[in-house]
């Protein structure tokens, strides 16, 4: 398997922890973004919207979404819960990813990782959107360790990648003990070094 991303992106780091955590083998092929690399000729035959990441199967099959592979790489694993229910709560978490925390933690981080600008270049909307996402975070884990039942899946994988590196964006945790301990369960359980 061949997996196409830029290692400094919180949807490609998803994909990477998972692979690692359940040991798939794969190729990196790294794609620079700021260098327009995702918008090639060769890069959009693998995926016509432009984004990284994309997975590349052995047979030739391209999947694309970082959300998607993360859920298709776990599928029959422990990271993706059997019971109907806590299967349907991981999609609802990956929902909310993808709408009301990656569009505001990742972009305000974008705007200063990848931007170079400071914390005060940020959109003031983003911002108030970011620290709602990342304070219904705290609340949802002032009752249980990890998002969904009693062990990590990829609802915890799919939150960890942006809010791990939510201070690249200005965000302040200090304030949010359960998310960091969270943070830090979760980087001892899939072994990433810090």
């Amino acid at each position: 398997m061949k997996i196409f991303g830029d290692v400094i992106s919180g949807n490609c780091l998803k994909v990477q922890y998972t692979a690692d955590h359940l040991g798939i083998s794969y190729e990196w092929i790294p794609i620079d973004i700021i260098q327009q690399e995702a918008k090639t000729a060769e890069f959009l035959d693998l995926n016509p919207a432009g984004q990284v990441p994309v997975i590349e199967l052995d047979d030739g099959r391209t999947l694309s979404q970082s959300n998607a592979i993360i859920q298709y790489l776990a599928a029959g694993s422990h990271l993706l819960p059997e019971d109907a229910f806590e299967c349907a709560k991981v999609n609802e978490l990956l929902f909310w990813e993808q709408y009301s925390h990656e569009p505001y933690v990742a972009v305000c981080r974008f705007v200063m990782r990848y931007q170079g600008k400071s914390a005060k270049d940020r959109e003031p909307w983003r911002v108030e959107r970011g620290e709602a996402a990342l304070n219904y975070m705290e609340k949802w884990l002032s009752r249980k360790d990890w998002f969904v039942g009693r062990r990590i899946t990829i609802a915890d994988i799919a939150l960890l990648a942006y809010t791990r590196l939510a201070h690249e964006g200005g965000f302040d945790l200090s304030g949010r003990p359960q998310v960091v301990a969270w943070i830090d369960r979760c980087v001892a359980e899939l072994s990433i070094r810090t």
